[in-house]
């Protein structure tokens, strides 16, 4: 009995490869055809999408040693650059975004001036990235939310 079901089970196997194989067969040829078409277009980072992505890194170095109680170090300069940043659509620089990025910039600065306080100041700053990225760009915001200590 075993050995039928064995043998059963090998057969449905090979039949089901076989179905798969000729089915990417035709998919590759589909594929080609419509990469004929279209031309393959590399998504580049603006300059504020490349600053975000490094002051997530940042932060998530931050959040490590501030859960460790280390020192905090010191204020990382090319945050600055958010008021300069290119970003991708450049109508979303407006009053709102500067408003925020001064929010963001302010907590952020208090991190490293007032480090007895450092939790405190680290999640306002962290707020004010939710904040701006709600009515702004909200993707981000799940990412963002993992940068927040826990309690």
């Amino acid at each position: 009995m075993k050995k039928i079901l064995i043998v059963g089970c090998s057969i449905l196997f090979m039949i089901g490869c076989q179905n798969k194989n000729e089915s990417t067969a035709v998919d590759k040829s589909d594929s080609t055809a419509t990469t004929k078409k279209k031309s393959f277009e590399m998504y580049e980072l603006s300059e504020m999408a490349m600053l975000m992505e490094q002051m997530y890194v940042d932060n998530q170095r931050l959040k490590e040693r501030i859960e460790k109680g280390e020192d905090v170090g010191e204020f990382p300069s090319h945050f600055a650059k958010i008021h300069e940043a290119i970003m991708t659509d450049p109508s979303e620089n407006d009053q709102f975004f500067k408003e925020n990025a001064q929010v963001f910039l302010a907590a952020q600065e208090k991190i490293y001036n007032d480090p007895t306080n450092a939790k405190e100041h680290y999640a306002d700053a962290i707020q004010a990235c939710i904040s701006c990225h709600e009515v702004k760009c909200s993707g981000p915001i799940p990412r963002i939310k993992k940068l927040q200590l826990k309690p």
